[in-house]
């Protein structure tokens, strides 16, 4: 029973900023909607995404790489250090490739569709 006093009580002191915000142009104090129109998307900046993540995300990636390595050799565990570095290493070397991969397949279907 209080509860329910309470919640009408809170409802009752609640409607009138909640009707500032109601899109009905009919209550008093409403707030019309904008309108809203999108732009057609024409295409992605991939250059520009895969440059944020070569300058902002690949570093603190490696730099968290580094502070695990530097704790492993802290500790004395030398052997997985070297592990989970030549592992990195070869991780690095595949996308590399990868990258290289994609201006040469580029290159290439340049070459052919011309």
């Amino acid at each position: 029973m209080i509860a329910a006093e309470l919640v009408q009580a809170i409802w009752a002191g609640a409607q009138p900023a909640l009707d500032v915000f109601a899109l009905d142009p009919s209550t008093p104090h409403s707030v019309a909607a904008p309108a809203v129109t999108a732009a057609d998307p024409t295409t992605v900046d991939t250059k520009g995404i895969v440059t944020f993540f070569a300058s902002k995300i690949a570093p603190i990636m490696l730099a968290i790489l580094g502070v695990i390595f530097l704790g492993r050799a802290s500790k004395g565990e030398i052997s997985k250090v070297l592990t989970s570095s030549a592992i990195a290493i070869v991780g690095l070397a595949f996308i590399a490739g990868a990258a290289t991969l994609f201006f040469v397949g580029e290159f290439i279907i340049g070459l052919i569709f011309e």
